[in-house]
């Protein structure tokens, strides 16, 4: 069954348009999800709305959003009105300019969708814009309003289709430096910088999804197994917490010893440092500061 479309509306490039449909890059449909139950009768539970000054439940019918603009004071407003709120964007994307998308900071990088063309007068349309775009090696900007929000957004070509990724607004994101800015310039020693270049040769591999496993989702349904089978929940083993390295240097050079795998440096630069970290563990020990 395909998946239901997020969104439905137009691409826009200049006075060329098509037809377009957003789909959800990520499901959760797989994932292990618990309902709500009463403890006493093993019903499931549902969730009511109650007037915070009556307590008494209120009816679906009786329910409207509000606005406050003021201490306890609001505006209603109703479902449909929100619902006919319509900008150029509800229902139109148009590509206003286009970067280069190593450009755009990981940081502003949000949720990813598929677009594909909605209908077949579509494709060639689409064709067009896509190929124009990976002929360029240029991403598009643009807006759309989704889930009552609108939201910039970063098209560029996949495939036979296009990936659209929305992005964050630059007042909603934590620069770097109010986090980063107290930490202190520290002039690294070049000899264990070496070293853990070699550790990254070591560990080097190949970006691969499909062996990502959630270890924590497995042991959920460990304990549901366990639970359907009427045995007790498995006794949690505490992983050890790794402790403060005490000596930089010697954790480096254990993590290249044989126990730890092979060593296999992948370019001329990793020669001159093996020998010059052989050379450093003949030497005294030095703590790091």
């Amino acid at each position: 069954m395909a998946p239901r479309p997020a969104w439905k509306g137009y691409l826009k490039l200049s006075l060329v348009t098509c037809a377009i449909e957003l789909t959800n890059v990520v499901t959760h449909a797989d994932k292990v999800s618990f309902h709500i139950l009463n403890r006493k009768t093993g019903n499931t539970v549902k969730r009511i709305y109650v007037d915070a000054e009556t307590g008494k439940p209120i009816e679906e019918g009786d329910e409207i959003k509000g606005y406050e603009i003021d201490k306890g004071d609001f505006v209603h407003i109703e479902e449909d009105e929100i619902e006919a709120v319509q900008i150029e964007t509800s229902h139109t994307m148009s590509l206003d300019g286009f970067v280069d998308k190593s450009s755009i900071r990981q940081i502003y990088l949000d949720t990813p969708y598929y677009v594909a063309p909605a209908d077949k007068v579509s494709e060639d349309a689409f064709a067009v814009i896509r190929d124009a775009m990976a002929g360029k090696k240029m991403a598009g900007l643009a807006r759309i309003v989704l889930y009552r929000r609108e939201r910039p957004v970063v098209i560029e070509p996949l495939g036979k289709g296009m990936v659209l990724t929305t992005l964050r607004y630059d007042n909603t994101v934590r620069q770097p430096e109010t986090v980063f800015g107290d930490i202190e310039a520290v002039k690294t020693d070049q000899e264990m910088t070496d070293l853990a270049e070699l550790i990254i040769d070591k560990k080097k591999t190949k970006f691969d999804p499909s062996k990502f496993d959630d270890k924590y989702e497995e042991a959920l349904l460990e304990l549901i197994r366990a639970k359907k089978a009427g045995h007790k929940a498995p006794k949690a083993k505490a992983a050890p917490k790794p402790s403060n390295v005490v000596n930089l240097f010697d954790a480096l050079k254990k993590s290249l010893s044989p126990d730890s795998g092979p060593t296999k440096p992948s370019s001329a630069k990793a020669k001159p440092a093996a020998k010059r970290a052989k050379a450093k563990s003949a030497a005294p020990k030095r703590k790091s500061a």
